[in-house]
């Protein structure tokens, strides 16, 4: 029997082209510490040719759904993955989809008007 919610519809997003962090000294910047998590980057790299599910994402990377959650939970706090779509599983049940929320990341230190050699 067929069910009324589709499984994996087309996500349609478009990541920002760039986001600048900007390592200054005086505000720490949680982006870096975040990225040191091999974990996180695996999520990354799972997500970096498709949208996918949490547990989608977990068998790509081979790591239990609840890790995945939690990288999934720090990388969208510091805005590289973002909530894509929602999808409905079999019963009904929703299932965030995430994509990559910036296409390059660029690490830059010191302020951008300090253009000291």
């Amino acid at each position: 029997m067929a069910s009324v919610f589709p499984h994996h519809p087309p996500v349609d997003y478009a990541p920002r082209e760039q986001t600048n962090v900007v390592v200054n000294g005086t505000e720490p910047t949680d982006v870096l510490q975040i990225l040191s998590s091999e974990a996180a980057q695996e999520i990354l790299g799972a997500v970096r040719n498709e949208p996918r599910t949490a547990s989608d994402i977990a068998d790509a990377v081979d790591r239990s759904l609840q890790s995945v959650s939690y990288h999934l939970d720090r990388l969208c706090e510091a805005d590289l993955i973002e909530p894509a779509e929602t999808w409905y599983s079999e019963k009904g049940t929703e299932m965030t989809v995430y994509a990559l929320a910036t296409e390059r990341l660029v690490v830059q230190f010191g302020d951008s008007t300090d253009r000291s050699v």
